[in-house]
């Protein structure tokens, strides 16, 4: 035993000498120190640990941790294996490191993916269902590769609950703007309100509980050449059947104000063209059984237009200050003329599939 209290002690000499030398600058030899266990780790105790020298316990902890800070190796953080995209436009991305190597789809201006491989100034990654070789000279790494994220990314919130109720402002008594069903992703604008998550809600700021719904952060994929093919195909499709005239809408002056008031509210600061689609959204909601078949019913149908439920369009209808563009495009909408065919619904443009016109995405 007496042997091994002597071993003990000479090991943990060595220790303090090495740690002393590298932290301070200063030598000091094993043998200043007499053999006694409690001795040895008293004099730890006062370099290190002056205010404790009495606590035994603690003293042994620090020479342990001591001990094995001495005997790691420095191990540095993994390098990320975020890669983002450095074009304005568009990236090829090819089955193999070659500039001649077949096409397999294309990263654009906002899209990141995750490094698969490196090799002679080439990358391997994965975005979306794309999955190939671009040139480093047109990829950002590192925190240049977090920067582009951060600026180009978005936090989305799924939820989480059968259906959840989205508010006017961050209360449980406020007023219900709609609802939004379970497995439904709406982007967050702000998380400023403990307890809520203002998200994106028809082109409206939304309110919902942060209890009921799951945030992720998301960068825009890649597209492989077939998904690129089935889009472009899809879009050609949709563009054919954009543009119909579904017959004059005979209305009062009134009424006709009153689409151009709600036009303002939602599209003021749109184009013509914008502003033109709000109406058909409105006037094919009037033609459809699952919405109300008046105007006035469809623009204040409970959870649909925010406008129109916190009172907006009718102060702005009572005020007269209607954007001449407003009451054209509202003329336009009911003269049968739509350039968003039969879709009902619009928001603020976030990504969504569907048509998009300026700041608005159309399905």
């Amino acid at each position: 035993m007496a042997e091994s209290r002597r071993l003990f002690a000479a090991v943990l000499g060595v220790v303090l000498s090495m740690v002393l030398f590298l932290q301070a600058g200063v030598s000091v030899q094993a043998e200043d120190y007499d053999d006694s266990p409690d001795q040895l780790c008293g004099g730890i105790a006062s370099v290190l640990n002056p205010k404790n020298s009495s606590s035994t316990e603690a003293v042994y902890a620090t020479a342990r941790e001591l001990n094995l800070v001495l005997q790691m190796e420095k191990k540095e953080e993994p390098e990320s294996r975020l890669v983002m995209a450095n074009v304005t436009n568009a990236l090829n991305v090819r089955s193999d490191a070659a500039v001649t190597a077949r096409k397999v789809g294309k990263l654009y201006g906002d899209c990141g993916g995750t490094i698969l491989e490196r090799k002679d100034g080439w990358t391997k990654l994965q975005s979306g269902n794309v999955i190939g070789w671009c040139s480093d000279e047109y990829l950002l790494f590192g925190d240049e590769a977090v920067t582009a994220a951060n600026n180009v990314g978005k936090m989305v919130a799924t939820i989480n609950t059968e259906s959840l109720r989205v508010r006017e402002m961050p209360q449980k008594d406020a007023a219900v703007c709609g609802l939004l069903p379970k497995g439904e992703i709406v982007e967050v604008i702000n998380q400023d309100t403990e307890g809520w998550v203002c998200v994106d809600y028809d082109g409206h700021d939304g309110y919902v509980q942060a209890d009921y719904v799951t945030l992720d952060f998301v960068i825009d994929a890649g597209e492989t050449v077939e998904e690129i093919a089935a889009r472009e195909k899809k879009e050609q499709e949709e563009e054919a059947k954009r543009f119909v005239n579904y017959g004059e809408f005979t209305v009062d002056t009134d009424t006709m104000m009153l689409l151009a008031a709600l036009i303002h509210c939602e599209a003021r600061g749109e184009s013509y063209e914008g502003q033109v689609a709000v109406g058909a959204v409105v006037m094919n909601r009037v033609r459809s059984s699952a919405y109300p078949n008046t105007i006035q019913g469809v623009i204040y149908a409970s959870g649909q237009f925010t406008p129109a439920m916190s009172g907006k369009v009718d102060q702005v209808l009572q005020s007269g200050k209607i954007n001449p563009s407003c009451i054209e495009a509202a003329k336009e909408a009911l003269s049968g003329k739509s350039n968003v065919g039969d879709r009902t619904h619009f928001r603020r443009n976030n990504g969504r599939a569907g048509l998009v016109i300026g700041n608005h995405v159309f399905y």
